[in-house]
């Protein structure tokens, strides 16, 4: 996985009675855009993380 700043991650839950959760990329601490990402949640909880296989890379859209 490589991101960039600004694309979101989407974080599934593995628990049927919590929801999914969608971070924003604030920075990439890896080589080439690769991991750890430091992210932030809706709620504005910061974290550095190493997605696994529970999460997908939405590309940010940039706006013309």
């Amino acid at each position: 996985m490589k991101a960039h700043t600004g694309d979101e991650l989407h974080f599934y839950s593995r628990l049927l009675d919590q929801p999914d959760r969608i971070a924003t990329v604030v920075e990439v601490r890896g080589a080439s855009g690769e991991p750890p990402y430091l992210v932030r949640f809706a709620d504005g909880a910061e974290r550095l993380v190493f997605p696994g296989s529970d999460c997908v890379l939405i590309p940010h859209q940039a706006t013309s």
